[in-house]
């Protein structure tokens, strides 16, 4: 499956070497397996590394070269799915505290990229979620004060509201405090730069080509060598769904793009990260030496399988919506595109833990535009649930649990 297309954001930018690590050759043992070295595979290893367990990486190309450099980087406690959505779907407490993982999560990530030793880009920031139309502002009121009550940190804004912090206006909106950004290329880099320096091994370059089952552990094999592990985690991103399709799961295309720097942010309030309740929804944010990102667009995969397809009529859609919410920014100029698989679950809740059909085995399928803030949560759970000490709340992420068709 190819993945993206086009030129992707962060390695357009990256100006650091980046490590390059050896191709498996050898038969090697470990207690714990991660398959996959994107942002995904990254925090799991990351975790797991800074606990002490003996564990090797494999990635089938290079590390972070696929998703995460396409991936936008936009941390947030609100999801695809809004929390009155999930409550009527999931109950209450389960709902919220979904929402409340998802804000510990931003928290936790936080806390690790300031103790990497190199900086990884993640900056706090607030969002701003506004009704696309007059239809949409009682579901923003709604979700509003079903986040307040829960104890986010959350305003209602009126047009007005809208009006006097930024050069556009909306008739409804929510801006939360507590989410973040992040360059998601570096920070892969940078967690596997560290946890390699506490003992994890990397090897690029190196496919699973067969996998063999037993009583008590799992081995896979490349081309080149092999690795027996007690437990192996499949991190291995969107492309999983072309081996272990999962009836939950949606494949869609996404466009994104970036901007050359722009003169003069002041018109944008706090460098929010900006999205709508549309669906698809369109984003916005800024980087650190002031460019634009705009993304969105979702549709169905085009029948060619390249994401880039469609992306020269998509890419000038998303900038001339960056001119319609800020039209004195008129030096905008567009330094590069991309498009990309993206995938999405039924019911907005991601894919983490077993399948009864590869033993010894546990799965990140963090899918959703919220995807490394639930690798965050994935790495947790999955990282306790090795050591002994299994969380109750893995079982909601159930690879095999029932999906309502009609849930949206």
């Amino acid at each position: 499956m190819l993945l993206t297309g086009g030129t992707t954001p962060w390695k357009y930018l990256n100006t650091e070497p980046v490590k390059k690590y050896p191709v498996l050759s050898d038969r090697l043992s470990c207690d714990v397996l991660v398959v996959g070295g994107g942002i995904s595979g990254a925090l799991m290893a990351y975790v797991l590394s800074v606990q002490g367990v003996d564990a090797i990486l494999l990635e089938k190309s290079r590390v972070c070269e696929g998703s995460t450099s396409a991936n936008t980087g936009l941390l947030q406690i609100s999801n695809d799915c809004p929390l009155s959505n999930l409550i009527q779907h999931f109950g209450e407490d389960r709902g919220t505290a979904f929402y409340m993982m998802c804000r510990n999560a931003i928290r936790r990530l936080t806390e690790i990229a300031n103790t990497l030793s190199r900086d990884s880009g993640l900056i706090s920031r607030s969002s701003l979620y506004y009704a696309s139309n007059p239809q949409d502002i009682g579901l923003i009121r709604h979700e509003y004060d079903l986040l307040k009550r829960k104890g986010f940190d959350v305003q209602y804004w009126n047009r007005d509201d809208v009006k006097a912090k930024f050069p556009f206006s909306k008739e409804a909106a929510i801006y939360t405090r507590g989410d973040a950004e992040v360059n998601p290329y570096r920070l892969g880099h940078h967690l596997l730069q560290d946890a390699g320096d506490q003992g994890l091994r990397i090897y690029e370059n190196s496919e699973v080509k067969e996998t063999r089952y037993t009583h008590n552990d799992v081995t896979v094999m490349t081309d080149q060598g092999s690795v027996s592990a007690k437990h192996v985690i499949w991190a291995t991103g969107y492309s999983t769904q072309e081996w272990k399709p999962d009836y939950q799961v949606d494949l869609l295309n996404t466009y994104a793009i970036m901007t050359e720097p722009v003169h003069d942010l002041s018109s944008w309030y706090e460098r929010a990260l900006i999205w709508e309740t549309d669906r698809p929804y369109l984003y916005f944010r800024t980087t650190p030496d002031r460019r634009i990102m705009a993304g969105g667009l979702d549709e169905p995969l085009p029948p060619s399988g390249k994401p880039e397809e469609y992306a020269e009529p998509r890419s000038q859609r998303l900038l001339n919506e960056i001119h319609k919410l800020f039209p004195t920014m008129t030096d905008l100029k567009m330094a590069c595109s991309w498009a990309g698989v993206f995938a999405s679950t039924k019911d907005g809740i991601p894919l983490i833990g077993r399948h009864p059909q590869y033993p010894h085995s546990y799965f990140i399928e963090v899918y959703g535009g919220n995807g490394m803030v639930y690798s965050m949560i994935a790495a947790d759970l999955l990282a306790e649930t090795i050591a002994g000490r299994e969380p109750e709340e893995l079982k909601w992420f159930s690879l095999r649990r029932p999906i309502d068709l009609n849930f949206t």
